[in-house]
């Protein structure tokens, strides 16, 4: 796994600097002594096809490429990618091969994607990418160059087995959480953190480093779990929420327009508040454990397994000052 070339793309965007950390970083995120599957996963890496692109495609549901192959090498290629199981954030087809992953993340993205500022010639950071499904989406909508950040190493290596195939270097997945990011970076125009506030014990925190990571003026894209309620109400669940044991707080969203109203955000505006459904969020072939289904009261899909409101999403829009 060879992040130089998009190394070399950082700094041609103006991050010299935190690109110089970055190897470092990198060897950090990727520890085979500390993740002791990253050998396996390498082995799925290194049994991908070799095959001949006809088109790569950054802008419809299914990201991926498309060119002829055999039924043979779309098995090996399937093979190759089940060895990356479980896929949660996509579509993606490679080959014919349709990687149907736990999250339609497409919807997410139709929800935004009109919504947002202009992202052509933008530097975009993603927080909390996965294997970069919305990361491949921003280059396609015309970022100059996208980072995408996620701890999870298998994520990572999951973005190697696409970027094998879509070849484009301007856009990136680290292995790393936002708390390794240069503090005042100040240096993207968008960033997005999507599915991550609710994870935080302080969610002021994350929203602080977040504007650290924005040039002044630039447009935060903020997606996360709310509930109805006034403002000032936030539900903080005393155990586990739809089976998740890391949900700290979920705001209402006009709560949440307060707390970036305290962090000196302007122009905020809640562009969707939508339910998740069992046909966005499910288990698959390719995300064969629990989902969505399995986290709802059985006799009340209207509440998760614990009694409290079942998942409904906000977007919100905000530029830093």
């Amino acid at each position: 796994m060879d992040f130089s070339p998009f190394l070399e793309n950082l700094k041609l965007a103006g991050l010299e600097e935190w690109a110089a950390q970055l190897p470092e970083q990198i060897a950090k995120g990727l520890n085979e002594q500390r993740y002791g599957d990253i050998p396996r996963w390498r082995e799925a890496l290194n049994a991908l096809p070799d095959l001949p692109i006809t088109q790569r495609h950054f802008d419809i549901s299914r990201v991926g490429v498309s060119g002829p192959a055999s039924e043979a090498e779309q098995q090996q290629l399937k093979d190759a990618l089940m060895g990356l199981h479980p896929w949660r954030k996509g579509p993606f087809e490679l080959f014919g091969v349709h990687i149907d992953t736990e999250w339609r993340s497409d919807w997410k993205w139709d929800r935004l994607a009109d919504a947002i500022a202009p992202l052509a010639g933008r530097k975009v950071l993603d927080v909390g990418c996965g294997s970069g499904y919305h990361c491949w989406r921003m280059r396609g909508a015309g970022a100059d160059v996208v980072v995408g950040i996620d701890p999870t190493p298998l994520f990572v290596i999951q973005y190697f087995a696409l970027q094998k195939y879509l070849q484009d270097w301007r856009v990136g997945v680290l292995p790393m959480g936002i708390e390794h990011v240069p503090p005042q970076l100040q240096q993207f125009d968008t960033v997005f953190s999507m599915g991550i506030l609710y994870h935080r014990r302080s969610p002021l925190d994350h929203l602080l480093a977040l504007k650290d990571c924005l040039r002044p003026g630039g447009q935060l894209v903020l997606e996360t779990l709310v509930v109805d309620g006034p403002e000032g109400y936030s539900l903080v669940p005393e155990g586990r929420y739809s089976k998740m044991g890391n949900v700290w707080f979920i705001p209402s969203p006009a709560t949440l327009e307060s707390w970036l109203r305290k962090l000196n955000f302007r122009n905020i505006q809640t562009v969707d508040v939508s339910p998740t459904s069992t046909d966005e969020q499910r288990s698959t072939d390719w995300m064969q454990f629990h989902s969505l289904a399995d986290f709802l009261d059985p006799q009340d899909p209207s509440k998760t397994i614990e009694g409290y409101p079942a998942p409904k999403r906000a977007i919100v829009l905000a530029d830093a000052p």
